[in-house]
């Protein structure tokens, strides 16, 4: 059914919860797992006061990403699934855009990522990357709600 699934993490609680469901597919199905960090300057560009503190907090940003990818392989290798991952460091487009670039690039046929669920004026000032992945993709992708933005 799939072959490669396009994991995007990001530290959040709902990135963890987009791969969940990733692993628990790929070991269903035998898809490998491609888990994506993207390392965005844009929130931070405007504060930084000299080069030496951008380049301190891109350190500290590297080795956060390194360390998300570190863990979701982790999870991936306890579960029996093969995983590779790429660290992607301050591309000048939007997240989303290089999310779905990097799914094509990786030749994967599945991308499996999480959601806030946010709606109204959050949503409006916030923005949704995986509403653009949705989307802007040429390559399904399955959208996983974070338990806690489930209605009952």
């Amino acid at each position: 059914m799939y072959r490669k699934i396009l994991v995007p993490l990001d530290g959040s609680a709902t990135a963890a919860r987009g791969m969940e469901e990733a692993v628990g597919l790929a070991r269903a199905t035998g898809a490998s797992l491609v888990f994506v960090h993207v390392i965005d300057a844009f929130p931070f560009t405007f504060d930084m006061a000299s080069p030496q503190a951008w380049e301190l907090l891109a350190d500290g940003l590297r080795r956060h990403g390194q360390g998300l990818l570190e863990q979701a392989r982790g999870v991936a290798r306890d579960h029996g699934v093969a995983a590779s991952d790429k660290l992607i460091e301050f591309p000048a487009g939007r997240v989303a855009d290089v999310i779905v670039a990097e799914a094509k690039a990786q030749d994967c046929d599945l991308i499996v990522m999480g959601t806030h669920g946010r709606r109204g004026f959050s949503h409006a000032m916030l923005g949704s990357d995986a509403e653009r992945v949705l989307h802007t993709s040429t390559v399904p992708v399955l959208v996983v709600r974070h338990a806690e933005a489930r209605r009952t």
